[in-house]
C-alpha cells in the first residue's frame, strides 16, 4: 500500500496570508479524517431510520452518553497534539514518538473503562429519564459502541501524534476507507443479510465498532513502518521520560473537562429531546448529526491551528503564535459561512435524507433552520479553543466553557424547549446563547494570551 507523503516543515511565515496558506493545508486532511469519523455515524442514522422510527431514536439515544464517554476521552488525549507539535518545532523529534507511546497507555485505560461503562446502557438511560421501550432499544445498541470504544480512543491517540508532526493525509485515507466498510457492515447487521439477523440500531453500532478496531489496526501499522519512524522515537526506550505523561495529563484533564462540559450540554439537549417524545427526538437526532458533521470541518481547522500555534510555541516565535490563531479564526468564519447558507436552503432535503416520516422531517427541518445559524458560532468557539490549546493555555477556557455551557446553555434549552413549548427549535437556539457568550470569552482570552511571551511546556 502507498502512502501519502508527509506534510514537510516549512520555512518560519512572516505574513497571516502565509498563515492561512498553511494553516488551510494542514486543516483539509484533517478536515476530511474527522468528518469521516462522523460520517460513519451520520450513514448509521440514516440506515437505522430507513429501519424504522424507533431504530432512529434508539440510535440517537445511544450517541448522548457515548458521546459524552469518548469526547471526555478525546479531550485528556489532545495533549498529544500540542506536545508533539511543540516538540517537533523545537527540532526535538524523538520526544513525539514518546509522546504517541504514552498516549495509546492512556487511550487503552480509558476505552476498557468506557466499555465498562457502555455495558449498563439500559440502567444509564432510565436514569436519564428515557421510556422503558426507548432505554431497552438504546441500551442495547449502547452495549453494542463499548466494545468499540478502546479502538476508537487508540485510533484518535495515534491521529493526534501524526497530526502533531503534520502527518494528517494518513488518517484522511484509512477514514475514507472505513466508511466503505462500515456501510457494507451496516447492510448485513441492520437489515440481516449473509445469515445475520436484523439488528437495526445496535446492528449499526457493531458494525462501526468492527470498523473502529480495523481503522486502528491499519493506522497502528502505518506508523510503525512509515518513513522517519525512528526518527520520530515510535520504538525509543520510555525509561526517564514518563514525566511525558504528567505533562499531558496537566493539558488534557482541563481539556477533558472543557469537552465533557461542552458535549454533556449538547447531551442535556438530546435528553430533553428524548422527553418530547420519539417524533421529536428522531428529528433532533437528524439536527444533532448534520451539526456534529459540521463542526468535524471546525475541528480540523481547530486542530491545524493548534498544530501551527504550538509549532510556533516551540520556535519561541511570539509573532508567529498571534498570527497563526487569526489566521486560523479567519478561515473558519469562511468555510462556515458558505456551509450555513447551503443548509439554510436545503434543510428539508437533507432532513428527508434521514427518514421518510413527514412528522419527522417537518421537525427537523424546523431545527436545521437554527443550525444553519448555529454552525458559525460552534465553529468559532473550536478554532479559538485550538488556539489556545497550542500555547497550552486550558484552564482559562474550561472556566469559560463551564459558564457558558451548563450556566447559560443547559437552563436556556430546558426553559425554551420544554418550559416554553418551543420544542426542538427552542432547544438549539438555548444551545446557541451559550456558544455566543462561549465566541465571545474565548477571542479576548486568546486576544490577552498571544500577547505574552511564549513558552514552551
Amino acid at each position: 500500500m502507498t502512502w501519502p507523503a508527509p506534510i514537510l516543515p516549512m520555512a518560519v511565515p512572516s505574513s497571516i496570508l502565509v498563515h492561512i496558506r498553511e494553516t488551510f493545508a494542514l486543516a483539509l486532511p484533517v478536515m476530511v479524517s474527522r468528518a469521516g469519523m462522523v460520517v460513519m455515524i451520520t450513514v448509521d442514522s440514516v440506515m437505522s431510520g430507513w429501519a424504522g422510527a424507533n431504530e432512529l431514536a434508539y440510535y440517537g439515544i445511544a450517541l448522548a452518553p457515548q458521546g459524552t464517554l469518548l469526547v471526555i476521552g478525546f479531550g485528556l488525549l489532545l495533549g498529544t497534539t500540542v506536545l508533539t507539535a511543540q516538540a517537533d518545532g523545537a527540532g526535538q523529534r524523538e520526544t513525539c514518538g514518546r509522546v504517541w507511546r504514552l498516549a495509546m497507555l492512556l487511550a487503552l485505560i480509558l476505552g476498557i473503562a468506557d466499555w465498562a461503562a457502555a455495558s449498563a446502557g439500559y440502567d444509564i438511560l432510565l436514569w436519564l429519564g428515557q421510556d422503558d421501550h426507548i432505554a431497552a432499544g438504546g441500551g442495547a445498541t449502547l452495549r453494542m459502541f463499548g466494545s468499540g470504544m478502546p479502538a476508537i480512543l487508540l485510533y484518535v491517540a495515534t491521529l493526534c501524534f501524526l497530526e502533531g508532526i503534520g502527518r494528517p493525509k494518513p488518517g484522511m485515507v484509512i477514514t475514507l476507507g472505513a466508511n466503505v466498510l462500515n456501510v457494507g457492515l451496516n447492510w448485513i447487521m441492520i437489515f440481516g443479510h449473509w445469515g445475520f439477523p436484523a439488528m437495526g440500531a445496535p446492528g449499526a453500532a457493531l458494525a462501526t465498532s468492527i470498523t473502529r478496531w480495523a481503522m486502528f489496526g491499519v493506522l497502528l501499522l502505518y506508523v510503525l513502518t512509515m518513513p522517519g519512524h525512528q526518527r520520530y522515537g515510535v520504538r525509543a526506550s520510555l525509561a526517564g521520560h514518563y514525566g511525558l505523561l504528567r505533562k499531558m495529563l496537566r493539558l488534557g484533564g482541563p481539556l477533558a473537562l472543557a469537552t465533557g462540559i461542552e458535549s454533556s450540554a449538547f447531551s442535556a439537549a438530546a435528553i430533553f429531546a428524548g422527553w418530547l417524545g420519539g417524533v421529536s427526538l428522531a428529528g433532533y437526532q437528524i439536527a444533532a448529526n448534520v451539526t456534529v458533521l459540521a463542526f468535524m470541518l471546525a475541528v480540523g481547522v481547530s486542530t491545524a491551528t493548534a498544530v501551527r500555534v504550538g509549532n510556533a510555541v516551540g520556535r519561541g516565535d511570539a509573532g508567529a503564535v498571534e498570527r497563526a490563531g487569526w489566521a486560523g479564526f479567519g478561515i473558519i468564519i469562511a468555510v462556515m459561512a458558505i456551509l450555513a447558507l447551503a443548509l439554510g436552503m436545503t434543510r428539508a432535503s437533507v432532513a428527508s435524507l434521514f427518514n421518510g416520516d413527514p412528522a419527522v422531517i417537518t421537525v427537523a427541518a424546523g431545527g436545521l433552520s437554527v443550525v444553519a445559524f448555529m454552525l458559525i458560532v460552534d465553529g468559532l468557539q473550536c478554532v479559538l479553543a485550538g488556539a489556545l490549546r497550542g500555547v497550552a493555555d486550558t484552564i482559562v477556557p474550561s472556566a469559560i466553557y463551564g459558564l457558558s455551557l451548563w450556566v447559560v446553555t443547559v437552563p436556556a434549552t430546558y426553559f425554551l424547549g420544554i418550559r416554553f413549548g418551543f420544542g426542538i427549535e427552542g432547544l438549539l437556539w438555548g444551545l446557541v446563547a451559550g456558544l455566543i457568550l462561549a465566541c465571545a470569552l474565548l477571542g479576548w482570552r486568546f486576544h490577552v494570551v498571544s500577547r505574552r511571551p511564549v513558552r514552551a511546556l
